[in-house]
C-alpha cells in the first residue's frame, strides 16, 4: 500500500489529499479563516454578481464558503485519481503517468464538487448570499468565528446583510487594547484595506439579535 501511495506518479492525488487533511488541521486551530471570505460582497471596482457565468459561479463559489468547495475538490481530485490509478495497474500492471491522469482525476473532481455545492446550497438555503456593497455591512453585527482577534491580527467573522444573508468577514478591533476571543459579538464601525474594524458589541438588545 505505502509503495503505491508514494509512486511517483501518485504524488499529486496523495499531495491533494494532505493538503486536505492540512486545511481541515488548519482550520480547527482557528489558521483558516481566511480562505472563506467575500462571498457576496461587491469587488473592490463594483458587484460582484454570483449569477455571472464563470467556472468559479459554475461550482458554486459565492453560495457556499470558497474554504468548503476547495475541501471538496481536493477530496474528489486525490480520491479519483488513486482509484483511477489503482484500476490502470490492474489492467496495465503499472500506474499511469501522472500527466496524463491528473487531468482525468480533474475532470471527474469538477462536476463532483459542483453537484456538492449544488445540493449543500438547497439544505442550506438561508446561507445563499446575494450581492451588496461592503460599506452596507457597517453597523451591523457580528460575531467572531475562527481565531482571536487583535490590532494587526484579523480573525473570521460572521455577519448577515440587510436580506438575512450571511456573509464571512475579516475583523480588527478600532480600539489598540481590544481584544476579541472567538464568540464575542461586535460592532462593525469601519471598513478599510480588505477588512472591517469592531468594537464590543455592548448592546443587550443587539447582542440577542440573530447572527
Amino acid at each position: 500500500m505505502w509503495s503505491f501511495l508514494l509512486a511517483h506518479d501518485n504524488v499529486p492525488f496523495v499531495a491533494a489529499l494532505v493538503l486536505m487533511l492540512l486545511i481541515g488541521a488548519a482550520e480547527a486551530v482557528g489558521l483558516g479563516g481566511g480562505l472563506a471570505l467575500g462571498e457576496g460582497l461587491d469587488a473592490p471596482d463594483g458587484d460582484l454578481n454570483v449569477e455571472t457565468p464563470s467556472l468559479l459561479s459554475w461550482i458554486n463559489v459565492g453560495r457556499l464558503p470558497l474554504l468548503m468547495l476547495i475541501v471538496v475538490f481536493l477530496f474528489a481530485f486525490g480520491l479519483t485519481g488513486l482509484v483511477g490509478q489503482q484500476v490502470v495497474e490492474a489492467v496495465l500492471g503499472r500506474t499511469g503517468p501522472w500527466f496524463l491522469m491528473a487531468p482525468a482525476a480533474f475532470a471527474v473532481a469538477m462536476p463532483v464538487t459542483r453537484v456538492f455545492g449544488r445540493v449543500v446550497a438547497r439544505i442550506m438555503p438561508r446561507d445563499e448570499t446575494t450581492a451588496v456593497s461592503r460599506d452596507s455591512l457597517v453597523g451591523r453585527v457580528a460575531v467572531i468565528v475562527t481565531g482571536d482577534a487583535s490590532q494587526g491580527n484579523a480573525a473570521q467573522a460572521r455577519v448577515r446583510d440587510q436580506h438575512g444573508q450571511v456573509h464571512y468577514v475579516m475583523v480588527e478591533p478600532d480600539n489598540l487594547a481590544d481584544l476579541f476571543a472567538q464568540g464575542t459579538s461586535v460592532l462593525l464601525v469601519r471598513y478599510a484595506g480588505a477588512k472591517y474594524f469592531a468594537i464590543h458589541n455592548t448592546s443587550a438588545s443587539l447582542r440577542d439579535a440573530t447572527v
